[in-house]
This record gives C-alpha cells, structure tokens and sequence, in this order.
C-alpha cells in the first residue's frame, strides 16, 4: 500500500512514524513545501521518499492522509480533485469536522473517498521534531465518512488507525464538534487566557520564579501550535463560543462564592473534584 501524507509536522510525523514501525511494507510518501523538511523525515524514519510538489506526492497513493491546519485543507481537497486517483481513500486529521465534511462534499467527486478523521491525542509541543510513534496509542480516534465512502475504503482506514494503537469511533460531524469545543477547544482557550492573565501583570517578573507545577499543569495547552489553534477556533466558532459563554458563568458564580466567603464554596469545590474523579475512574 502506498500512503501520501500531507503536512509532516507532529500529527503528520507521529503517524508515519507508527506506520512505519506497524506496517514496515507500506510505502510511506510524504508531502512538505520545503525540501529541508523531507531530507529531514526521511532521515527521522518518518517517511520513505517525499516531494514538494502535490500532485507527484499522491500520484498512484491508495490512502491520503492531509495532517494541516484546518484552513489549509480546503485548497487541498480543490488540488486533490485534479490529481488525486480515482477511488483512492482520503482523510484528514482536524480537531473540527463540520466544516473539513462540507469542503469535501463540495469539492470531491463521487469516485474518491473522504472519510474525516480527528485523532483525540496529542500534546503541547508541536513539529516534526516533537512526533513519536506510540502517540496515539490507547486513543479515540473520531471518524466521520461520507455518504459516499465504499465500505472497503471504511475497512481500509478503520484498520489502519487500529496500526496507530487507536481506537476508531465513529460519529456525526456536527455532534464531534460540539462535543471536542467543550472538551479539547475550551481548554486550550483557558490555559491561553491564563498565560495571558498572568504573563501581562506588572507583577509577573516576581511572579513567575514561584510558578510551580500547578501553573506549568494548567498552561501546558498554551504551548500549543498558534496556527493550528487560530484556525480551530475560525472553524468551530459557534459551539466553542457555547462553551465560553457557560464557562464564564460558572466562573462567575466562583467569584460570587469567594467574594461572600459562602459555604456554598468547599461544596462547590468537592463536587468538581468528584466529577474528576469519576472521569478518572472511567478511564481505567
């Protein structure tokens, strides 16, 4: 099997990379606009052979992966409807859906299969250099094919996903990125808000030498790709401005219980921590 992937940064890099450990006899063809950066996944183990020209990435691939920030993937998919061959399987890594589905349905014909995919694994720290191969192990991986897609391409991408040590779990576009805004968005728009909150104090410098582990914890997801985030955030606005907006609430009402000095507070405070708690159990 032949298998082009688009954009080899840490989603791109950690799936060829457990390809390759995986699935040693699958030709593994990557695709970056600078050259430097192929030299430099070939030379990671990461892919194969790569080109820096699309259309001779995917030429006679049976499976393209597009692992790009999400606002580059729809002039993607437009160059991917030329070149592409037919019947091939494609698939994306985006943390949103909705809009990757429409693009799709708009863009590809009927002989080439689109199935959206969102690997729910990553971490803080972005770039071929950070990829490894086990980074999706024990994962959810969130799938949502189109009408269109064969049953064998549903097969063919189930599978490999299961090489990636991930689960498949498929779901509606829609509902994935309601969900993924409250769980996956909202935290990194927080821990954002906390660097910012904290980081523009006039008291920062004194601050700072004391940040220990519950600020590193809490600010990880703000080391985040910048690009990546801004066009989650573009892509996913309404449900992610949902989650904002009941955050904020309760933040208030956190506030309201500091500020009276309520008993309401310790309460408050034990029940978040046994929701947690439960989450964690549940995932035993």
């Amino acid at each position: 099997m032949r298998i082009a992937i688009v954009g080899l940064g840490l989603i791109g890099g950690s799936i060829g990379l457990s390809l390759k450990q995986n699935n040693p006899t699958a030709e593994i063809i990557g695709y970056a606009r600078r050259l430097d950066r192929i030299k430099t996944a070939i030379k990671s183990g990461i892919i194969d052979s790569g080109e820096t020209n699309l259309d001779n990435a995917v030429k006679e691939a049976g499976v393209i992966i597009i692992a790009t920030p999400v606002l580059t993937i729809k002039d993607i998919l437009r160059q991917l409807a030329r070149s592409a061959p037919q019947g091939c399987l494609i698939t994306d890594t985006a943390s949103t859906k909705s809009q990757v589905m429409e693009w799709a349905r708009e863009l590809l014909p009927s002989t080439m299969n689109f199935i959206g995919g969102h690997p729910m694994a990553g971490k803080e720290t972005c770039g071929m250099e950070a990829a490894e191969s086990g980074l999706f192990q024990d994962s959810i991986y969130c799938l949502t094919p189109l009408k269109n897609a064969s049953a064998e391409a549903v097969s063919t991408l189930v599978h490999l996903v299961e090489l990636l040590g991930a689960s498949p779990f498929f779901m509606d576009a829609k509902e994935h990125d309601e969900i993924v805004a409250g769980i996956s968005h909202l935290p990194m728009l927080l821990s954002a808000a906390l660097v910012s909150t904290t980081a523009d104090s006039p008291f920062w410098a004194e601050m700072s030498p004391l940040a220990a582990s519950g600020y590193r914890d809490t600010s990880r997801l703000a080391s985040g790709n910048p690009t990546l985030n801004a066009h989650i955030c573009a892509t996913n606005k309404e449900a992610i401005l949902f989650w904002l907006d009941t955050f904020s609430k309760n933040l208030q009402t956190y506030r309201e219980l500091v500020a009276t000095g309520s008993d309401a507070l310790e309460k408050t405070l034990a029940r978040a921590r046994m929701a947690r708690e439960e989450w964690l159990n549940s995932r035993k």
